[in-house]
């Protein structure tokens, strides 16, 4: 599977110009692709102003992924705001080619932003059946915790996008690889660059490491489009040769 990270500054708040921005950026790869992954919250940037941008699952942001989607015959990942019954999420959109919408809500919410007292945590993973792999989409903070990322279904692909701030980027680049490691599976993380309203600023990072740590493509801070692709049969002969996973721990995660 050949996938595209998108790693970019984004626009505060401003919907309609980060998809513009968007749609610029993945009609000019020219070649194919099947996936392709957005940051965090990619059309507004890590804002806890949902009042004033949050969209629904009718809205301008979901018809457009489709429409591109379908258009590009390949699949799109990243998180937006959405308001449902009246709550806000940080809902993880994955877009198949064919227009379906699957999502996953964010559990859990960066206390130290206030994240927490503005949306509401999502409960269940969400495993994506996409190009013969099984994929397992989370969302930035998700990252610090391991138990909920681990890979009791075999999954194949581990992916977090992100809103990961620059003082604390060698936490990202670290507990990246360690998932990688203790799942013996691909993982990526895209996260974005600048500078957002709130001074926070973003140095990007975006990598991809096979299942054994390594990286296939290295952790950099320019605004650009890497493109890597994953080998599942050598994963799974790696999984069959060092057969750790058989050795992991049974538990529940209690709410």
């Amino acid at each position: 599977m050949k996938v595209a990270l998108i790693q970019s500054a984004i626009v505060w708040e401003n919907p309609e110009a980060n998809r513009a921005y968007f749609s610029r950026k993945i009609d000019s790869i020219a070649e194919e692709i099947d996936l392709v992954v957005l940051p965090e919250m990619f059309t507004t940037g890590f804002s806890m102003n949902p009042q004033a941008v949050a969209e629904s699952m009718q809205d301008a942001t979901v018809l457009w992924l489709q429409s591109l989607a379908k258009a590009r015959q390949l699949a799109i990942t990243g998180s937006v705001i959405i308001e449902e019954g009246g709550q806000f999420y940080n809902r993880l959109l994955f877009v198949f080619p064919s227009g379906e919408v699957q999502f996953y809500d964010k559990r859990h919410l960066f206390t130290l932003a206030g994240e927490d007292k503005t949306y509401s945590a999502g409960k269940d993973r969400l495993i994506v059946e996409y190009k013969g792999f099984r994929i397992c989409p989370l969302v930035c903070y998700d990252l610090r915790f391991p138990v909920f990322s681990r890979n009791t279904e075999d999954y194949d692909l581990l992916i977090y996008v992100a809103s990961w701030p620059k003082p604390r980027i060698n936490a990202w680049d670290i507990l990246l690889r360690a998932r990688a490691v203790e799942n013996i599976c691909y993982t990526i993380g895209v996260n974005r660059i600048g500078q957002d309203n709130n001074k926070h600023e973003y140095i990007g990072h975006s990598q991809v490491a096979d299942f054994l740590g390594n990286y296939i493509i290295k952790p950099n801070e320019s605004e650009d489009i890497f493109i890597a692709t994953l080998d599942k049969d050598a994963m799974l002969e790696t999984r069959s040769r060092l057969a750790f996973l058989n050795d992991r721990d049974n538990f529940t995660i209690i709410d």
